[in-house]
């Protein structure tokens, strides 16, 4: 009888006491992993770590903070937004 697995007809890593089928499984499931976790993190990035949309008043009180515009626009600018 011709033995074709060459490790005594065991077959799938079992010629190492089963461990060989543990670690194949092992190894398969840390790749489909790692797959999973770089398209999660690649693709879908922008969903979980996308900035709360700020309102017209907290961005003209942000530009007002900063410099850009100055005390008659910003006045200007409010009272339009809030009327």
């Amino acid at each position: 009888m011709m033995h074709w697995m060459g490790n005594g007809g065991m077959g799938f890593g079992m010629g190492y006491g089963g461990f060989g089928m543990i670690f194949m499984l092992l190894f398969w499931l840390l790749v489909i992993w790692g797959i999973v976790s770089l398209i999660k993190h690649f693709f879908l990035k922008k969903e979980y770590h996308a900035d709360p949309p700020q309102s017209a008043i907290e961005i003209v009180k942000k530009r007002y903070a900063n410099g850009e515009i100055q005390k008659d626009e910003f006045d200007r600018i409010m009272k339009d937004l809030q009327s």
